[in-house]
C-alpha cells in the first residue's frame, strides 16, 4: 500500500532516513513560499496605539524637581579661575606677543602678475581690472625721414593748416631731417601724454566676456556606422576583360543578375553579377559612351551610346526564353519605314538591333519608367543637344529649340512625365506633357557632372567637377539642402540605391564615397546624411582619370564602379 505521508517527507542526508515534517513546519514552509512572514500567526499591520492623545493635558508627564546642583556655582570652574588669578599674581601668566611689523620694500622690478606678498584689497582690484589699450604704434609719416610722398606740399600744407583740429587727418606735420640727432623736442607730448591719461580715467570701458567653448562640443553627434548596416565594405571581386577605360556601366533593374558595361574599346560586355563572368560581347563601330538597361522587366533591351553619332538598341539574348523572344518579336515590329523624310534622327534596323543616327556625338543615353521612351543628350553645346526618343513608333523629337546652357545630363522623373535637364550650374525641370518650365534649381556647382534621383523624385543629387556632391529637396526651395565637399578631385557619378537608403559618389581621387541617405516622407522630420565608409579599388591613370562611373544593385547593398584602369569592381557587406 502506498505510504499517504510521502508529501510531508523529507530525506535527511547525516540520518539517510526520511524525516516527517510536522504540521507547523508545513504551514511555515507554506508562509515562505508564498511571500509572507514564516512565524505562524504574525500580523505586521497591527493597530497603532497613539500613546500620546491629541487632547492637551494639564499636568505634565515628568513634574520632578529640579536638582539643587543647577542653582550652585561650578566647583570646576572656581578652581580654574583660582589657578589663573594665582598665575597673574605670581607674575607666570604672559599675554599675547606683540610682533614686529617689518618695512615693506615694493618690487620695482617684479613682474605685475606675481601673487607674492599681494594683500586681499590688491587681489580683488586685480580680478577687475581692465588693461588700457594700447598706444597706435608709428606710421611711416612719423619717421624722421619718410619718404618723400608722405610730405605735404604747400597745397596740402594750406590745407592742412585751415583745417579744424578735429578734421585734421594727422595731429602733426610730418617733417624730413638728414640724421636723427638732429630731430628737435617734440612740442606736443605732454599735451598727448595728458589727453591720454584723461581718456584713461574718463572714457568708459567695457569688458566683454568670453565664452570658452570645447570645439568638439560642436561638432554633430554622429550616430554608430554599425547601427546603419548594411552598406558595403568589402571588395569582392574584379571584372576584367575591357581594354582601356571603362565609362558606363548598367544593372538589369528587376533582379540584378546581369551587369552591361561599355568602354573605350568598342564592346559592351554582359557580365553574370554573382560569378563576374562575361557571358555575351557585343562590338560597335565606335568608342561606347553610355549604356542603359530598359526598366521593363519583360524586355531584354539595352540602349548603347557610341562614336560615330549613333544609338543603338540591342537585345542582349540573356535571361528568359520567353522575354527574349518578346524583345525580338518588338524590334522586328518597330515601324522604322513610317519615318518622315529629311528627318534629323533616322532609324534603321541592322539584324538584332535599332541603330540612330544621331545629328551629333552622345554623352548619355537614359530610360523613362515605363520603358517606352528614352533621352538622349549630346556632347556638343548647342541648342538641339536634347532628343525624346519614343520606342514604338520609332520617332525622334527635341524638346527644345533654344540654346539654355551646355547641358550635361538628364534623368526622368520616376512617376511623372517630367524632365530634369542639368546644364553646368542650374539643373531645369520640364514638365513634357504641358512642354512648361517647372523650376529652375541653382545648385552651387560650378560645374554638373552627373545626376541621379530618389525613388520618388523628390530628390535629386549632383556631383560636379568642382568636387562638390550637393542633395536638392525640390519641396524645400530651389537651392541646396546640403553641400558637400568629401573629395579632393573631380566627382564623376552620383547613385542613389532604390530600396536602401544609401548614396555613393566617384571621383578622380581614386576613392568612392558611401553615405546613408535616409528620406523622410514626414515634414517633420529633416532628412538624414551621415558618412560612413570610403572605398578604393580603382588605380589613377596618366590622365588623372580614376573613377568614372558607379551604379547600385536593386536589390542588394551592392556597389559597382568602373575605372580608367580597365577594370569593373564590385564591393559588398
Amino acid at each position: 500500500m502506498e505510504d499517504p505521508d510521502y508529501w510531508r517527507k523529507v530525506f535527511d542526508k547525516q540520518t539517510g532516513t526520511d524525516v516527517k515534517l510536522t504540521d507547523e513546519q508545513i504551514e511555515k514552509i507554506h508562509n515562505i513560499a508564498s511571500g509572507k512572514y514564516p512565524t505562524i500567526g504574525y500580523n505586521p499591520y497591527e493597530p497603532f496605539l497613539d500613546i500620546y492623545s491629541s487632547q492637551k493635558e494639564i499636568h505634565p508627564i515628568d513634574n520632578r524637581p529640579e536638582p539643587k546642583a543647577r542653582f550652585i556655582p561650578s566647583k570646576d570652574e572656581m578652581r580654574m579661575v583660582s589657578r589663573m588669578v594665582h598665575a597673574i599674581k605670581m607674575g607666570w601668566a604672559k599675554g599675547p606677543k606683540n610682533k614686529k611689523e617689518e618695512p615693506k620694500a615694493y618690487d620695482l622690478w617684479a613682474s605685475e602678475d606675481a601673487l607674492d606678498n599681494v594683500t586681499k584689497s590688491q587681489l580683488s582690484r586685480m580680478r577687475v581690472h581692465m588693461p588700457a589699450p594700447k598706444v597706435a604704434l608709428p606710421t611711416h609719416a612719423e619717421s624722421y625721414n619718410p619718404p618723400e610722398e608722405y610730405l605735404f606740399d604747400d597745397e596740402e600744407r594750406k590745407k592742412w593748416e585751415e583745417a579744424e583740429k578735429e578734421d585734421r587727418v594727422l595731429n602733426f606735420m610730418p617733417s624730413k631731417y638728414d640724421a636723427l640727432r638732429k630731430v628737435p623736442q617734440y612740442d606736443k607730448f605732454i599735451t598727448e601724454r595728458f589727453e591720454r591719461c584723461l581718456d584713461l580715467y574718463l572714457a568708459p570701458r567695457q569688458r566683454k566676456m568670453r565664452i570658452h567653448a570645447d570645439p568638439t562640443d560642436l561638432l554633430p553627434d554622429l550616430p554608430n556606422p554599425n547601427d546603419l548596416r548594411p552598406f558595403p565594405t568589402t571588395l569582392a571581386f574584379y571584372m576584367r576583360g575591357h581594354t582601356g577605360q571603362v565609362r558606363a556601366i548598367s544593372v538589369e533593374p528587376v533582379h540584378g543578375e546581369l551587369l552591361a558595361s561599355g568602354g573605350e574599346d568598342g564592346t559592351v560586355r554582359i557580365w553574370m553579377m554573382a560569378t563576374g563572368r562575361c557571358i555575351k560581347t557585343f562590338q560597335m563601330d565606335g568608342e561606347v559612351t553610355s549604356v542603359a538597361f530598359s526598366p521593363v522587366a519583360d524586355r531584354t533591351l539595352l540602349a548603347v551610346a557610341y562614336e560615330g553619332k549613333y544609338v543603338a538598341i540591342l537585345n542582349t539574348g540573356c535571361g528568359d526564353r520567353l522575354h527574349v523572344q518578346q524583345t525580338e518579336t518588338l524590334l522586328a515590329e518597330t515601324p522604322t519605314e513610317s519615318q518622315e523624310d529629311g528627318a534629323i534622327v533616322t532609324w534603321r534596323k541592322s539584324k538584332d538591333k535599332l541603330v540612330l543616327k544621331m545629328p551629333n556625338e552622345v554623352r548619355q543615353v537614359t530610360w523613362h519608367a515605363k520603358g517606352d521612351y528614352f533621352a538622349s543628350v549630346a556632347i556638343d553645346d548647342i541648342a538641339k543637344s536634347v532628343y525624346v526618343h519614343q520606342m514604338s513608333k520609332a520617332k525622334s523629337q527635341c524638346p527644345f529649340q533654344k540654346r539654355k546652357g551646355h547641358v550635361q545630363a538628364v534623368t526622368f522623373h520616376p512617376t511623372q512625365a517630367r524632365l530634369f535637364v542639368a546644364t553646368k550650374i542650374h539643373v531645369r525641370e520640364y514638365d513634357l506633357a504641358r512642354c512648361v518650365l517647372v523650376k529652375k534649381l541653382i545648385t552651387g556647382c560650378k560645374h554638373i557632372s552627373s545626376m541621379a534621383t530618389d525613388a520618388n523624385g523628390e530628390n535629386l543629387f549632383l556631383g560636379g567637377l568642382d568636387r562638390r556632391f550637393c542633395w536638392m529637396d525640390l519641396q524645400m526651395g530651389n537651392k541646396p539642402w546640403k553641400k558637400l565637399k568629401h573629395h579632393t578631385a573631380a566627382v564623376r557619378s552620383v547613385a542613389y540605391h532604390k530600396k536602401y537608403p544609401l548614396l555613393a559618389t566617384v571621383s578622380d581621387d581614386g576613392t568612392a564615397m558611401v553615405y546613408y541617405a535616409r528620406i523622410y516622407s514626414d515634414f517633420s522630420k529633416d532628412n538624414e546624411l551621415y558618412p560612413v565608409k570610403r572605398l578604393r579599388a580603382h588605380e589613377r591613370t596618366s590622365n588623372d582619370l580614376c573613377m568614372l562611373h558607379t551604379t547600385w544593385h536593386p536589390t542588394q547593398p551592392w556597389l559597382i564602379t568602373t575605372g580608367a584602369d580597365g577594370t569593373i569592381a564590385l564591393f559588398t557587406y
